[in-house]
């Protein structure tokens, strides 16, 4: 098994291309903040989150941007989360020989993760694929749904070539996601502006970086240090 194999890829890749001429929208997130806290819409968050925890399949790609960027606003919403599995799953994700008994200790330690994040896409991504090497095809395509949804609304907010068109995200550890979906190798991190650089070690693709836009991230942080 190789060391860093993600689930997924071949299905994002083939249906994404970084360079690509993708229509794409920033989130305008005091529209998704208040629409996620009225009742009466349709974005309601409550009721996105209890679909999003049912795997209901009929989720929009808009309706997974008011899930993901809605997030920010969310009680439970910690721009430095760490899942206290990490050090758990860590030896799993870095194994090259994981066992078949191993299999129900990952799913019970991803799930849980998850269950505290929803957006924990490194436990979702790796528990996906672990049902499927468990033959649950059932659970891995529910999972995948989840995963290639959530990757398709981060996204949909840009093309990552400059700090204008930059990819949001909620979390710096999804920018390292998204690279080693895209089987990119970073060189350098940098903040500039509104935004993460990663400059990439150049091959046959030619993207010299790629732009991710952490301000809410980064507000929010803020806003946190003032309130302690």
């Amino acid at each position: 098994m190789k060391k860093n194999l993600f689930f997924l890829t071949a299905v994002i890749i083939s249906n994404v291309a970084l360079a690509q001429d993708l229509s794409y929208s920033p989130p305008d997130y005091e529209l998704i903040k208040s629409e996620i806290n009225d009742n009466s819409s349709k974005f309601y968050y409550p009721q996105l989150l209890d679909r999003l925890t049912n795997f209901d399949s009929t989720l929009t790609n808009e309706e997974y941007r008011y899930l993901y960027y809605g997030y920010v606003f969310h009680d439970n919403y910690d721009p430095h989360w760490t899942s206290p599995d990490e050090e758990n799953l860590l030896k799993y994700y870095r194994s090259t020989d994981l066992k078949e008994e191993d299999y129900d200790q990952i799913i019970k330690l991803a799930t849980h993760s998850i269950d505290l994040f929803p957006f924990d896409l490194r436990a979702m991504n790796y528990l996906g694929f672990i049902y499927h090497l468990k033959g649950d095809e059932k659970s891995a395509s529910k999972m995948a749904f989840r995963f290639q949804s959530t990757i398709g609304a981060i996204l949909s907010t840009g093309n990552g070539e400059t700090c204008e068109a930059g990819f949001h995200v909620i979390s710096i550890g999804h920018e390292y996601v998204i690279l080693n979906m895209f089987q990119f190798q970073m060189k350098s991190q940098s903040l500039t502006g509104d935004c993460d650089y990663l400059a990439l070690e150049k091959d046959q693709r030619n993207v010299e970086g790629i732009y991710f836009n952490v301000k809410q991230l980064n507000d929010i942080l803020l806003s946190k240090f003032k309130d302690d």
